[in-house]
């Protein structure tokens, strides 16, 4: 491959200086809410000189670009999921792209192991050279989100995430990651990540928080350089796109992490200053470093979504800032933009999106972008230069002379994944991203000599310490034996403390009566990836794991040590305060033995270096103007005397402010803010005690898992009474029902055969008269699950709900029904019969 040397400095040191710190003293320091046109200055933007382009592969352009027909040319600016489209698609259509969503594997798992992903790899490759009945035909890349390591590959090296690696600093390092996931992803025949994550999240309560290094655009633009030449290679050096490389992309571009109360796919109501001064940091080294590609994002700017906002794809991203690459949607990001569908979106090309992202919606896009060419609405100059930038990362990738994935080097070899050394790299990172909050009396380092009670639903569990994006889209639900390159982190313990010869005891819920030296307790969130996980507040809700229980041995004076599992800071107090030491361990991946590494001390050179990337609260309650707990670049070390004394436990919730949780009624009642009412005829009854009835319709208690923790409900008249959960203010479920979320609740028949039941959901003020039918089996308990979409399906308005579940039967129906609540969908396979 031809190189050309890039032009040395092609930012500004002075401006990028000033913009991360003071702010360039020529800009202009007006608010964009108070402009009534909204209009973007680009020339208040910094000025990138963009990289100098190779004349071969422009000549080369030019070459293909004549030969290609229209219908080449609208399929190179389609991306298509593989759970969706077929090798014989991609070589009809022409496909540019193929991507993986989180759930998407060949085979029957949302992951697959290395001989299946590269088997489809070849298949999409060899249908997209075939050049029957073209002149000549473009080769097709592989995408996939990679974000923390090839999590989607059985074997592969799962990482901390990008959380934890912003609190370790260290740029060396996370370059030496990058390097090891593209070197992992080379193994499985992928092309692409969608990877770095640049976004600079200044409120938590958003599900992706963790995916961002740190609220601190510094430590963001000290890194995004760092990961692209990890991935990629250097720019102007043999090894750039080499052999064990692969292609970046910087997303998501712009201001993911700036939305109102932290809401996935929302609107960041900032400044234009805000905008270049702090969301866009990362983007000035990543674009010097020749990041071939940007992801626009999801959410919108003053109300303008990004994926059709041409002010910024086109005149900031590829004028000021030289962005040379090409510009890639998310997962139907464009149907979002305002006059479009999924299926239909001449705005987001002509804005400036280069490739579409139509995982699902990519045959009908087609058509209507071939149309839209043919009618002028996109002009072909348009068209033109979008595959002009795809053909440029696609040479300078080498996927031209490449050949098959099969064929390339470290394809398809097993042994290459989980190496030492690259396991070493990971291990470092886990010990270098924990930062000490707490180590009052210096309980750490610990004695591995003696008696170790451990505890906790972290303990043992590496999918819930690797969080989100891990072997699937929310990473729930995956055992031990899923991870064959894993070590959990009491494995890590247990491995030390045998070393020296002392003794671990090992109780998950820690109802164990025994005298221990200390008790380490590992618990925390559960996984969740977008959608899911955002959040109405940052109260830390116990889960897996009673942390009551730590109380007791605290009365006895056992030391505790609590190692907190988080995708990002939450409100801990209560946690902080029944613990002597706190260890914010974010999710620290597939190697648990770094875990160990610091609470045992295991070489004289470790400490605690992770210092807090993102402020921790005082208060579950988010307020711009409440002083943190922990500040911004807070940790200790062993040799620090710093106590923490007792902290407040006032959460600063009102009971009112309590956020929807995704329960609905669980351990037997229902959760606030939802009650239980019966409806028959214009009769509505809220349900106080039981038994209780309203018409034909009685409901009692029974036992499911626990004594009276789920509802009996018989009907003993044909009038089709209902039970519904009602709340009194409407609860906004769209982005659940379009992030593949489910109602799910247990049931069993008590009649001799099955029960049809009808389930519905409801908005106020509406008629809601259309339900769904579930068999519900006799005998025993059985779980069903409803995805979101079929109610939308119905017409059912999910933007204001305020009946989560309507049940209604036929004359002798008599069920159980027990914990209603949603869930991701595990299989990504919508469901309406509850099955």
């Amino acid at each position: 491959m031809r190189i050309v040397k890039p032009f040395t400095v092609p930012v500004s040191l002075y401006c990028i200086l000033s913009l991360l710190v003071l702010g360039c003293t020529q800009k202009k320091n007006t608010m964009a809410i108070e402009k009534s046109t909204n209009l973007v200055h680009p020339e208040d933007w910094p000025n990138i000189r963009p990289l100098p382009l190779d004349p071969a592969i422009e000549a080369q352009i030019d070459d293909l670009l004549p030969k290609l027909t229209l219908e080449q040319k609208v399929g190179q600016v389609i991306q298509a999921d593989n759970a969706s489209v077929t090798p014989e698609e991609v070589k009809q259509y022409r496909l540019g792209a193929v991507l993986s969503g989180g759930n998407s594997a060949p085979g029957p798992l949302p992951y697959a192991d290395t001989k299946a992903w590269l088997e489809l790899a070849d298949k999409y490759y060899n249908a997209s050279i075939d050049d029957e009945g073209v002149e000549v035909a473009i080769p097709c890349i592989w995408g996939i989100d990679a974000v923390h390591g090839h999590a989607n590959l059985s074997g592969a090296i799962v990482f901390p995430h990008n959380i934890g690696l912003g609190a370790m600093n260290n740029p060396d390092l996370i370059e030496q990651i990058a390097a090891v996931t593209a070197h992992e992803l080379t193994v499985s025949g992928h092309d692409w990540t969608f990877a770095p994550t640049l976004a600079v999240p200044q409120d938590v309560r958003w599900g992706r928080s963790y995916e961002g290094f740190s609220e601190d655009p510094k430590i963001v633009h000290s890194y995004a350089d760092r990961v692209v030449y990890g991935l990629q290679g250097r720019f102007g050096e043999e090894d750039f796109m080499g052999a064990g490389r692969v292609i970046s992309s910087a997303k998501h571009f712009l201001a993911d992490g700036a939305t109102e109360k932290g809401v996935d796919q929302g609107d960041a109501r900032i400044s234009e200053e805000d905008l270049y001064k702090i969301h866009a940091a990362g983007y000035y080294t990543a674009i010097p470093a020749g990041v071939q590609t940007v992801m626009a994002s999801f959410s919108s700017w003053q109300g303008r979504k990004l994926h059709g906002d041409k002010d910024l794809l086109t005149d900031v991203l590829k004028g000021q800032l030289g962005f040379n690459g090409f510009v890639v949607g998310d997962w139907n990001g464009h149907g979002q933009v305002t006059g479009c569908t999924n299926t239909d979106c001449a705005q987001s090309l002509n804005a400036g999106l280069d490739m579409f992202m139509a995982p699902d919606s990519w045959k009908g896009l087609y058509e209507s972008t071939l149309k839209h060419v043919k009618d002028g609405t996109i002009p072909m100059t348009r068209l033109d230069d979008a595959v002009r930038r795809i053909l440029r990362v696609k040479i300078a990738s080498g996927i031209f002379t490449k050949g098959a994935p099969s064929t390339r080097k470290n394809a398809g070899d097993e042994s290459l994944l989980g190496l030492p050394e690259n396991r070493a790299i990971a291990r470092q990172a886990v010990r270098e991203s924990m930062v000490l909050l707490k180590n009052n009396s210096n309980v750490l380092p610990l004695d591995a000599s003696k008696t170790i009670l451990v505890v906790g639903d972290g303990a043992e569990s590496i999918s819930k310490a690797s969080g989100g994006w891990t072997l699937s889209w929310q990473g729930v639900g995956h055992t031990n034996e899923e991870f064959p390159n894993g070590e959990s982190i009491l494995d890590g313990i247990q491995e030390a403390v045998q070393k020296a010869g002392g003794k671990v005891v090992f109780s998950a819920d820690g109802a164990i009566a025994m005298e221990a030296d200390v008790v380490v307790a590992i618990y925390g969130e559960d996984p969740y990836a977008e959608f899911q996980g955002d959040r109405e507040n940052l109260d830390f809700v116990p889960n897996g794991f009673d942390v009551n229980t730590l109380a007791e041995f605290q009365s006895k004076g056992i030391p505790i040590v609590s190692v907190f599992l988080s995708g990002r800071p939450l409100w801990t107090n209560p946690e902080i305060n029944v613990s002597d030491a706190f260890i914010a361990a974010w999710l620290p991946g597939s190697e648990g033995g770094g875990i160990s590494d610091l609470l045992f001390q295991r070489d004289p050179s470790f400490d605690f270096t992770g210092r807090l990337s993102f402020s921790w609260p005082s208060s579950a309650v988010v307020s711009k103007d409440a002083e943190p707990l922990f500040k911004l670049g807070y940790g200790l070390t062993y040799k620090n005397d710093t106590t923490v004394d007792q902290l407040t436990e006032n959460s600063g919730l009102e009971n009112s402010a309590i956020a929807f949780t995704g329960e609905f009624f669980s351990k037997g009642i229902p959760v606030a803010p939802w009650g239980l009412w019966l409806s028959s005829g214009d009769l509505n009854k809220q349900i106080a005690s039981y038994p209780t009835s309203v018409g034909g319709l009685i409901v009692s208690k029974t036992d499911h898992k626990a004594q009276e923790d789920a509802l009996r409900i018989k009907w003993t008249k044909s009038d089709h009474d209902e039970m519904r959960i009602n709340s009194a203010s409407q609860i906004d479920l769209s982005r659940q029902a379009n992030g593949a979320m489910e109602l799910t609740f247990s049931a069993k028949s008590f009649e001799a055969g099955e029960a049809l039941v009808q389930i519905g959901m409801c908005s106020e003020n509406a008629s809601c008269d259309q339900f769904l039918e579930v068999s519900i089996a006799a005998n025993d308990w059985d779980e069903y699950r409803i995805s979101l979409s079929c109610f939308a399906d119905l017409g059912v308005d999910m933007t204001q709900i305020s009946s989560a579940l309507i049940i209604t039967a036929g004359e002798g129906v008599d069920i159980g029904l027990s914990h209603i609540r949603l869930e991701s969908d595990i299989d990504a396979k919508p469901g309406c019969d509850g099955k």
